[in-house]
């Protein structure tokens, strides 16, 4: 990645002496409990820091015992900016006069896991992709360089970025072993299956203590049941079949975007929290919230229903701890989609964050991995060879298939646009006020025009496809880099609540700009789905005028 795509002319009131392409000058930031902590900063797209940080923390009570620790919520934010300097010179003075100089930081992305995850495995130790805006105004991608393992793979890897992290908790800690066993608390009507799959489940546990499985959950009625009755067809909101009918491909990604769209309920690390509570799809659409294996769940059927063969994957993740995926298979070939972002990965990417897989359940059966290594680029699917997977019920009873604790149908609402309006310009207000409050020390000016143009860019985000779909939206922007020097970025999540929000632009440190006359443009745009599901996109540029 290179900055410097709108350079100072020789007469602008702020001048660099930079080439049409210079480097950037990248360093971390790593947020936690509101305390930011930073490493130096590098120079060129490849950067090596090799520091360490030493972050500090508050446990809820003062309670730094495992059980206090897993009552921490908080999230560890990495986000990775861009320094440079300006140096200001004032117009009647010419460039040889000595000028003030003032330092600016451009966000690149970010990598986030919640501490919980970090707790779970005790250390957090890998390559992961830098979440990065689909847009970087005023920087354009290296050609030059081929990534590691790009052709190995064969993946086309050259406008990803990439961070290695080792991150750990000192001194380490370790659950109490579970001594209870929840799932012995049987229903008479299933007595036998519960039975066998208890004791499944004991022999795998027995054989891979670390690997997870689930063979039987409760109800929202407290009614223990088999995992398999969790799974079957359902059918996705109409309005998203009809976007792209005759491409199952297509279709597969929206509605994955749709599932990511709903809120997840944050899971807290109990060494005795083994009791698995499942609420229907149904439900999960009607309350607008669910947890990981319930996003799981309900992408699987809807996968199910457009024709993928497909299964609940259960496994762990670098970044997540304990997850929920869904594993689908298409001519032969396997791919892994996260539910909580909406993205797939084939089976062999080195950059998925699926770091173990060790149990796939359909509506059919439960089987447990058996390989010696769980890596996904590792592990067989063939589910059919015993010595690779190990299932619950060898004999499978011909009704069992049928039963199901899912509706035949699931009954979607239209969201009310009128109110989507009205929560759009309440967003963006509060973000304004924001900006303007974070910046209290400067005056805060807003750009009219450029931010008219980016409310006319923004509802076609939601869809966009490819670099041609990108190059169109940098274009409507063309007309400002005359006279300014343009710097910005959309940045996509779903609606939670405006703090959240608020949270993810204040990390992007887009607001911290000390450079006199920095102009300012913000644009909100939310696109609802059906039961008030709202993919949320804001636009933040700063202009900072040539002369």
């Amino acid at each position: 990645m290179s900055r410097g795509r709108h350079i100072f002319s020789g007469n602008s009131a702020y001048t660099a002496d930079l080439p049409s392409e210079i480097s950037v000058h990248p360093f971390v930031e790593v947020t936690f409990q509101n305390t930011v902590y930073q490493t130096s900063t590098a120079d060129g797209s490849h950067p090596c820091w090799n520091e360490e940080l030493q972050v500090d923390f508050t446990s809820p009570g003062h309670d730094y015992t495992f059980s206090g620790l897993s009552k921490i919520k908080d999230n560890i934010n990495i986000n990775i900016f861009d320094e440079f300097v300006i140096e200001k010179h004032e117009e009647v003075c010419p460039k040889t006069c000595s000028g003030h100089s003032y330092v600016r930081k451009n966000w690149l992305g970010s990598v986030t896991f919640p501490f919980s995850a970090l707790l779970e495995q005790s250390k957090i130790c890998g390559t992961f992709q830098v979440s990065t805006p689909p847009i970087l105004l005023g920087y354009t991608w290296s050609k030059t360089y081929v990534p590691p393992k790009e052709e190995c793979y064969g993946q086309n890897l050259k406008e990803y970025t990439f961070l290695t992290i080792f991150a750990t908790v000192e001194p380490q800690l370790s659950s109490a072993e579970n001594n209870l066993q929840p799932d012995k608390l049987i229903n008479s009507e299933d007595e036998t299956l519960l039975q066998r799959a208890y004791i499944f489940k004991q022999a795998c546990k027995m054989l891979f203590p670390k690997r997870r499985i689930i063979t039987s959950v409760f109800d929202n009625q407290g009614r223990n049941v088999l995992v398999t009755k969790y799974i079957t067809p359902l059918n996705p909101p109409q309005v998203l079949l009809d976007m792209y009918p005759d491409d199952p491909n297509s279709i597969s990604d929206l509605v994955s975007r749709f599932v990511s769209l709903i809120p997840c309920m944050s899971d807290t690390v109990d060494e005795n929290g083994d009791v698995d509570i499942w609420m229907t799809s149904e439900h999960c659409i009607k309350w607008g919230i669910c947890n990981k294996e319930e996003h799981a769940v309900l992408l699987c059927n809807y996968l199910l229903y457009i024709g993928k063969k497909a299964w609940l994957l259960l496994g762990a993740s670098v970044l997540e701890g304990k997850v929920a995926y869904v594993a689908s298979q298409e001519n032969g070939e396997f791919f892994l989609w996260n539910p909580l972002s909406g993205q797939c990965y084939k089976q062999f990417d080195a950059f998925c964050p699926l770091q173990s897989v060790d149990c796939l359940i359909n509506q059919e059966n439960v089987w447990f991995n058996m390989q010696q290594n769980s890596s996904p680029m590792c592990v067989s699917f063939d589910i059919s060879k015993e010595c690779f997977w190990k299932q619950m019920l060898p004999v499978i009873p011909q009704d069992l298939k049928t039963q199901t604790v899912q509706p035949k149908k699931i009954h979607y609402i239209p969201t009310d646009e009128s109110l989507i309006e009205e929560l759009q310009n309440r967003i963006e207000k509060t973000l304004k006020n924001k900006i303007m409050e974070w910046r209290s020390q400067h005056p805060t000016r807003w750009h009219r025009q450029c931010t008219n143009v980016l409310r006319q860019l923004l509802p076609k985000l939601e869809f966009r496809n490819g670099h041609t779909a990108k190059e169109k939206e940098e274009n409507y922007l063309e007309t400002f880099h005359e006279h300014y020097w343009v710097t910005g970025f959309p940045i996509q999540m779903l609606y939670l609540d405006v703090q959240s929000i608020t949270e993810a632009v204040y990390q992007t440190g887009i607001h911290s700009s000390e450079v006199p006359n920095t102009e300012f443009a913000l644009a909100v745009y939310i696109h609802p789905y059906p039961n008030n599901m709202l993919s949320v996109w804001i636009y933040l540029v700063s202009l900072i005028r040539h002369q």
